[in-house]
């Protein structure tokens, strides 16, 4: 499997970013990574080794970037004013260096698949509802998708509201909804065992439904927690039976 290890310093963060690519052929999948981890998360967790025949047989092109999750919404220490700005700057990161890099990768403007589970599901989520002009879908696994969950206290601003989709979904309309309502590929999964929070996936599909924008809500097993053997399992799933 082609491998491939790179980063650059980015202004909008104002901190080196780094960034591993799987693959040599196939469309780009966008992997965000759980809660405070990094970009080599996935491969750590073997979840890279369990989607292994996909890459290989140039079915997919992997992109795991590191998260801010750490300098923002896991950080008790900043105000949540900061933590939403430095989510805006994240999106400006990942609008303005990321795709064109994975553009250049893949030798043209391919549509991009976000992915990711836990709080990457809400990166990925949040990434193609905000920009559904550069993202093509999502494979989002046992997420939550209202970031008021995970900061204490009622601050609220217009930076808070337009990075929660639970909160924007509702008003969205024009150009961008009508991209949203021709996707064909917006996965919304979840397992039903220990620490999984399946009501927060059927409150995302209720809001989709409700703007007519076409996805697919799986409700795993209670047999299945919030963990990596659980993600090892959906991931390798729906890449074989929907793309």
């Amino acid at each position: 499997m082609d491998r491939v290890l790179d980063g650059w310093y980015s202004p909008r963060l104002n901190k080196h970013m780094e960034i591993v690519t799987y693959g040599h052929y196939g469309f780009p999948l966008l992997l965000f990574p759980t809660a405070a981890a990094d970009y080599l998360e996935y491969e750590r967790f073997h979840l890279i080794g369990a989607i292994e025949p996909f890459i290989n047989a140039g079915k997919v092109k992997v992109f795991s970037i590191n998260s801010i999750n750490r300098d923002s919404w896991l950080n008790p220490n900043v105000p949540t004013k900061y933590k939403a700005l430095r989510q805006v700057q994240y999106n400006e990161y990942i609008t303005e260096e990321v795709v064109p890099y994975i553009w250049n990768s893949c030798q043209g403007r391919h549509g991009i698949i976000t992915c990711g589970a836990s709080l990457g599901a809400f990166h990925a989520a949040n990434q193609l509802f905000r920009r559904p002009d550069i993202f093509a879908g999502m494979i989002a696994m046992s997420g939550s998708y209202d970031i008021r969950g995970y900061y204490q206290g009622d601050y609220y601003d217009e930076n808070v509201y337009f990075n929660n989709p639970v909160d924007y979904l509702p008003n969205l309309g024009g150009d961008y909804l009508h991209m949203l309502q021709h996707k064909q590929h917006i996965y919304i999964i979840t397992g039903q065992g220990n620490y999984e929070n399946p009501a927060a996936s059927r409150r995302l599909s209720d809001l989709l439904r409700a703007k007519g924008i076409p996805h697919e809500l799986d409700l795993w097993g209670h047999d299945m927690p919030h963990d990596w053997p659980t993600w090892r399992m959906m991931l390798p799933h729906y890449l074989g039976s929907r793309f």
